[in-house]
């Protein structure tokens, strides 16, 4: 007997267990959590699954994708996720590392990066990445045998779940919602709340997983308290509580992880930010930031404004080989208060003396007023307005931010207070310290790279 007719035979015990077909087929070892839903998945049309990060989600995730598609006639499955990135790299990708480990699949399958399907049935049997970007991208898909995916599913937006919702109208259709839960409303919130519809729910902390580090969550718990949102979306799968005099809320920042980034073929503005670090714990932050899509954040303990330099040049250098026909000035915002000052005369004598001649050095007084009439109405000063423009670039989707957890919750735990000509303002960052937490370095190269700046070409600036 061949393994495609062993294969054919087992179906119907396949499609009343998935965990067999995961033992046999992917050869996937499923953590009890995911023994559970997986069975769950099986026997439920509707499931979500709220958890911390580092569980084990999307391996779960990819293996129930191919136990649908191999053991029902002529399925169709769609899954989807807040970002290209998300979906491509993480989700697309770890259905690829599954195939490559049965042997059993690849007779039967062929993956490309837009579409997995049966050999032979490439129109009628297939499963398909979409974006969560708009409703009509993820209607229109109808059958019998439908599953319909969500990773990260607080990041997709209310439309966009009831689009999904309106498709699931054939017989064997199923929704599987997974993901942190960064915000307490919502349709993925409110799938946990009780809407009389079919949900199995299912909270699933880091804790309990043998996956992830426990010094890790440890050191969070320490850094930022047991009960900190911090801690609760990111290690318990708990939804953020909401805190009043929290200036950026949680879910804001957690969505600044989840907003899709513009391509980046033909960049508009090209950015480099630098917190300069002042004291012994602080820390340097440098990152690169393509139209509103920083990268990832470089940190730097004890080094000497010199290396710093270097650093933002490289950064610098890098930006332009990899856009060569990038027309404008690449912006190297600097925080100039204290230390930074030396980095900025180091960076003009350096941009003269090497011909860096798109680099365009800008230094930023956190210590100055606000630039702007209007803003400065309602801002105390500079800083608390810097925070105010990545609150709301976050808030409109028009920023994109690593998921770096250290990031995320200095962005999230700054609290502000009102002055008595009733302007906002900011807490200090002796304040914080008083209060426990760390100075906010990461989060203030944020706000460097968010500062608006008049655009130049090559050529505005003299060389």
């Amino acid at each position: 007997m061949t393994r495609r007719e062993f294969f054919q035979r087992r179906i119907p015990r396949y499609r009343k267990d998935p965990l067999l077909f995961f033992k046999e087929v992917t050869h996937f070892e499923p953590d009890p959590w995911q023994r559970e839903a997986a069975v769950a998945v099986s026997q439920h049309r509707r499931v979500a699954i709220r958890s911390g990060q580092g569980v084990g989600k999307t391996a779960l995730e990819a293996n129930l994708m191919w136990w649908f598609i191999a053991c029902f006639s002529y399925p169709r499955i769609v899954c989807t996720a807040p970002t290209m990135q998300q979906l491509d790299n993480v989700l697309w990708a770890e259905m690829a590392k599954w195939l490559d480990a049965s042997p059993v699949l690849q007779m039967m399958f062929t993956w490309t990066k837009t579409r997995v399907y049966m050999n032979g049935y490439d129109r009628r049997w297939f499963a398909v990445p979409r974006t969560a970007t708009k409703p009509e991208s993820l209607q229109g898909f109808h059958e019998d045998n439908m599953l319909f995916v969500v990773d990260e599913a607080s990041g997709v937006a209310d439309p966009i779940l009831d689009a999904i919702g309106g498709t699931l109208t054939g017989a064997n259709n199923r929704l599987l919602y997974c993901g942190n839960p960064t915000k307490a409303t919502g349709g993925f919130a409110e799938s946990f709340q009780g809407d009389g519809m079919d949900w199995y729910c299912m909270t699933v902390s880091s804790r309990d997983s043998p996956r992830t580090s426990k010094e890790n969550i440890a050191a969070l718990e320490k850094k930022y308290g047991k009960n900190s949102n911090v801690v609760r979306v990111r290690v318990d799968g708990l939804p953020p509580v909401a805190d009043s005099d929290v200036f950026i809320p949680s879910y804001i920042a957690e969505k600044a992880t989840m907003n899709e980034p513009l391509p980046h073929d033909s960049p508009v503005r090209l950015s480099i930010g630098c917190d300069v670090a002042r004291f012994g714990d602080d820390c340097t932050v440098i990152a690169p930031n393509i139209d509103a899509d920083v990268q990832e954040l470089k940190i730097r303990n004890g080094q000497d404004l010199w290396a710093t330099a270097e650093d933002i040049i490289f950064e610098y250098l890098f930006l332009l080989e990899k856009y060569p026909q990038y027309p404008g000035m690449v912006y190297a915002i600097i925080d100039d208060t204290g230390l930074g000052g030396g980095v900025t005369d180091i960076l003009r004598h350096e941009r003269e003396a090497r011909g860096l001649n798109q680099l365009e050095v800008i230094p930023v007084n956190f210590g100055a007023s606000v630039p702007q009439e209007d803003a400065a109405a309602n801002y105390a000063d500079i800083s608390t307005w810097m925070w105010s423009l990545v609150r709301d670039m976050a808030q409109s989707g028009r920023l994109h931010l690593p998921n770096d957890t250290e990031l995320i919750a200095q962005l999230s735990t700054r609290k502000y207070s009102m002055t008595d000509d009733a302007k906002i303002r900011v807490e200090s960052k002796d304040a914080m310290k008083k209060r426990g937490m760390h100075s906010p370095d990461e989060a203030d190269c944020i706000l460097l790279l968010c500062l608006p700046v008049k655009p130049k070409r090559r050529g505005d600036v003299k060389k």
